[in-house]
């Protein structure tokens, strides 16, 4: 959904409902004065009703004017968003995920290694959840580039598209402990059609959220 096109929605709506707010507004003052000078002088009109309107359509003035404001900042925040994704491209980006790209036979993660391992075996599965390559990894503790060659179990070359990494480490007495993987893919476009810019990273768009850091 185009950003813009939701803020002109939102400008054109707040117009119309001004304009509408201030025809029935008109519509209720002549009311008002055509019962007032109509009235039975010995059963008068409760004004306490007619202030109760006139604060009524008072608040929902209040609330178009902050509907209005609302859109503004959506506005400026959307384009603060769109600037700082511009300073993303071309770079070399940390998804939160454990997915790359495998293009031109090369893929990369980074995962990260607690303290305690005694084993660490890296997983690399396609995109139907097949297990493509295994690998050992590194125990020491603490972060650790993988670059992968696009090769499976047999040696053979794999078509490009995602793939993801999986870090299976254990302590000394063989049990399980936590390994974190982060995607690792160049910045090559960014989308600016939707609410919050996408990256293009590798073959994949990527929420701008999901950007953790970048390689140096």
């Amino acid at each position: 959904m185009d950003v813009s096109s939701v803020t002109g929605s939102n400008t054109s709506q707040a117009t119309q409902a001004r304009q509408s707010l201030s025809g029935n507004f008109d519509t209720f003052l002549k009311l008002l004065t055509t019962q007032l000078q109509n009235q039975d002088p010995l059963e008068p009109l409760d004004s306490t009703k007619f202030t109760d309107q006139l604060v009524s359509y008072s608040q929902v003035e209040q609330q178009i004017n902050t509907n209005s404001n609302l859109a503004a900042l959506l506005t400026v925040a959307t384009t603060a968003l769109g600037a700082n994704a511009v300073s993303y491209l071309g770079k070399t980006a940390l998804t939160s995920d454990s997915v790359s790209t495998l293009e031109n036979g090369a893929a990369e993660w980074r995962y990260n290694v607690p303290q305690g391992a005694s084993s660490v075996q890296l997983s690399i599965t396609d995109a139907t959840g097949t297990v493509v390559r295994t690998l050992p990894g590194d125990v020491a503790p603490g972060a650790h580039d993988f670059a992968w060659d696009g090769q499976n179990l047999g040696g053979t070359a794999l078509p490009d598209g995602i793939y993801r990494l999986t870090v299976s480490a254990k302590n000394a007495n063989g049990e399980a402990i936590s390994a974190s993987v982060s995607g690792v893919g160049l910045v090559k476009e960014i989308d600016m059609s939707g609410g919050e810019p996408l990256l293009t990273i590798g073959s994949r768009l990527v929420g701008l959220t999901n950007v953790i850091g970048f390689k140096n």
